[in-house]
């Protein structure tokens, strides 16, 4: 599990660091980290629906939040949860871009323990940065 929540960041919402040796790494992890704040066990999320995710962003970091946007976009709108099956990001010029194929299903309480509601990422404390190690973000969601 290349993430962790982190305690007393946020006292209403959910904090976690998400760690990868590559960028893409970090982005898949932090995808799973927002998922697994909504259910219990990610692999209850089966493979019955597909997306292609586009998006594009003038900040590594600003590319970050919107993806996770848009998985939470997509739970919100069609009360399906996604988990990321591959990803390609652009980072030629600006502005960055980023490429993603996910998989998930509709939402069933009878299947998918639902723990908290994700309403939105924040920019609080928000952070992509490259370490020693690879990549590293921070993130606080609103829950």
């Amino acid at each position: 599990m290349p993430y962790h929540y982190l305690d007393n960041i946020a006292i209403a919402d959910v904090a976690f660091e998400a760690w990868g040796e590559t960028l893409e790494e970090v982005f898949i992890a932090a995808a799973e980290a927002t998922l697994n704040v909504m259910v219990r066990d990610l692999n209850s999320v089966e493979s019955r629906e597909r997306r292609t995710i586009q998006v594009q962003a003038d900040a590594l970091d600003l590319l970050l939040f919107d993806f996770l946007q848009e998985l939470i976009f997509y739970k919100d709108s069609g009360c399906i949860l996604l988990r990321v099956e591959q990803i390609a990001i652009t980072r030629g010029g600006q502005p960055f871009s980023l490429k993603a194929e996910v998989f998930g299903e509709k939402i069933n309480p009878q299947k998918h323990e639902l723990l908290a509601d994700v309403k939105a990422v924040t920019l609080h404390r928000f952070q992509v940065e490259e370490t020693e190690n690879g990549w590293k973000a921070n993130v606080i969601l609103d829950i």
